[in-house]
């Protein structure tokens, strides 16, 4: 058995070891935390020259009690929230379907055959402002959405107005703030606005085609691969296209159905989009029938308003070679006499 130290002899060994250590201590560290200790101040409520009125926590504010989240950044909320509110903004024309939990060899099968599709479409000559065109295919997605994320999303984005909270003080205006939360809680539902007539069909799992502008001849090509309805949306035939119609595409597309769409802030129903896909020529065929509306409205009334005077110029005219040929007759019979 070993021999035991007494007392006096561990005290003193572990003096010995608390001078080693300090000695051994940087002497910049012990500086600057003494540094540190004698720069120590205390702030005071009178000492302060900021009204407590403009005082803010920032942005990116983290509060000791929440610290950042564990999860991937595209698979927060809070992203997923800000996210759908950019989607809804900046996207004309999105169609809803819901699915019934395909499987990722499934939707491999559909974004492929849906972008052998949109590959046969025709761009457009120019674009919609008369400028470059548009490459409106590699824009086209279809994406699945978590819908109680999306509902709340769509609330924001229909009945949040940042613009009008500038008034307020202290205020945030992001999508993320208090104050949305706290408008879209109060917000009166309407069934004639945007959200209350989509609201109900976005139910259970949702999936979303994203059209980056509105291209009826796009929109048909989708449709034609997603929702199918000859004889204006034909599905493509075997021999053309044999992928369409394997085991792992159809397992896919007997799972999505078409619920409605939102187009340029409208909400259409399936009879709706498809009115909208089957407009011939895309959006410039539908200028074309509205600027021949138009002209034939105006040749019509021009023609209308031609009638009436050339009607009145021919009454007036009959009436002055009737009153001509009595005045010649009279002076006839007058002459006779004589």
């Amino acid at each position: 058995m070993p021999p035991r130290v007494n007392c006096s002899a561990a005290t003193s060994l572990s003096q010995i070891l608390q001078r080693s250590t300090s000695s051994q201590r940087p002497a910049a560290v012990v500086a600057q935390t003494s540094k540190v200790t004698s720069r120590r101040n205390y702030a005071s409520a009178s000492a302060s020259q900021v009204p407590l009125g403009s005082l803010k926590l920032p942005d990116d504010y983290i509060p000791p009690t929440q610290p950042p989240s564990a999860r991937r950044p595209d698979q927060r909320k809070a992203q997923l929230i800000r996210s759908y509110t950019a989607l809804l903004r900046s996207t004309p024309l999105i169609l809803f379907f819901q699915h019934s939990n395909l499987t990722a060899v499934e939707w491999a099968a559909i974004r492929r055959e849906l972008r052998a599709a949109l590959a046969k479409v025709p761009g457009p000559v120019v674009g919609p402002d008369g400028g470059l065109p548009l490459d409106v295919r590699s824009g086209i997605d279809i994406q699945v959405v978590r819908t109680r994320m999306f509902d709340v999303a769509f609330k924001i984005v229909e009945f949040f107005n940042a613009d009008a909270q500038a008034g307020k003080s202290n205020a945030y205006k992001h999508d993320l703030s208090a104050t949305a939360y706290e408008t879209i809680s109060k917000a009166t539902v309407d069934e004639t606005s945007a959200y209350g007539q989509i609201s109900p069909l976005l139910t259970g799992p949702i999936a979303a085609v994203t059209f980056p502008a509105v291209s009826p001849a796009h929109l048909a090509a989708t449709l034609s691969v997603l929702a199918p309805s000859p004889p204006a949306f034909p599905a493509p035939s075997r021999k053309k296209n044999p992928g369409y119609h394997g085991i792992t595409t159809q397992s896919g597309l007997q799972k999505l159905l078409l619920v409605g769409g939102r187009i340029e802030g409208r909400v259409f129903d399936t009879d709706g989009v498809k009115w909208v896909g089957g407009i011939e020529g895309g959006v410039e065929g539908l200028r074309a029938q509205l600027v021949a509306m138009l002209q034939s409205a105006g040749l019509g009334l021009t023609t209308a308003l031609e009638g009436h005077s050339k009607g009145l110029w021919l009454a007036l005219e009959g009436r002055r070679t009737q009153l001509e040929e009595a005045d010649g007759g009279a002076k006839k019979e007058g002459e006779d006499s004589t």
